[in-house]
């Protein structure tokens, strides 16, 4: 849509942040083997990094701040970056030649496919093989992955005067390729978009009003705090 390209878009603009993030977290010498320290890796793009808001803050790490009330946590790595496509994100992986195995991974990607118009036949393809990616760095099991649904962002404010219905429409169809592909495979898709579209209050966006608040990660992270439990026991 021509109107796009005449105002900055924060989707398709590479930060010059950090793409991995780590945070180590000291063990008590009390935990024994019975609560063994468990590794979380999370993959996508700005949803994921957390643009606009802090590193605390992100959906992620919220998460695993809820999960430590029962697991105890390692570390939290990120491969992520603001405007990241899915060819983009698989490029970082294996650009990175993980060599660690990680007892959860999650993955959420695929908005910035749909912004820059590219192809539900061309993300079903590069989105197979980022979960095939994401099985084998999961120790190799498909049921320790989780994929998050895209985010519905024409309801944010900065989609005001755009074709909401037509964005509504292709986030829904690319978030149906990711779900039938993660059903193949036996991974679980947690359904997050409609979290987007039911909260659309000025506190759940960031200043950019592109992106999300600390509140809305929080939501997301409640959403998948049932899931990554089972994932870990």
């Amino acid at each position: 849509m021509e109107k796009y390209t005449q105002i900055p878009i924060l989707l398709i603009i590479t930060l010059s942040c950090n793409s991995t993030e780590k945070n180590n977290t000291i063990i008590p010498e009390t935990m024994n083997n019975n609560n063994p320290k468990r590794t979380f890796l999370a993959l996508g793009d700005s949803y994921t990094i957390g643009e606009s808001v802090d590193e605390k803050d992100r959906w992620s790490k919220q998460l695993i701040d809820l999960l430590k009330t029962e697991f105890n946590f390692a570390n939290h790595d990120i491969i992520a970056q603001t405007g990241w496509t899915t060819s983009e994100l698989t490029q970082a992986i294996e650009a990175k030649n993980l060599t660690e195995q990680f007892d959860i991974v999650s993955l959420l990607i695929g908005v910035n496919n749909q912004y820059r118009g590219e192809t539900l036949e061309n993300y079903q393809i590069e989105f197979v093989k980022l979960l095939d990616i994401s099985s084998k760095i999961a120790k190799n099991d498909p049921k320790r992955v989780m994929v998050l649904s895209i985010p519905d962002w024409g309801k944010t404010p900065f989609a005001e005067g755009q074709n909401k219905a037509k964005v509504a429409s292709e986030i829904d169809a690319f978030n149906e390729v990711a779900k039938e592909a993660c059903k193949k495979v036996g991974i679980v898709f947690i359904d997050i978009t409609e979290i987007t579209r039911k909260n659309t209050e000025a506190s759940m966006f960031a200043s950019d009003g592109l992106h999300y608040a600390e509140k809305m990660h929080r939501l997301w992270a409640h959403e998948a705090l049932k899931i990554a439990g089972e994932i870990l026991k």
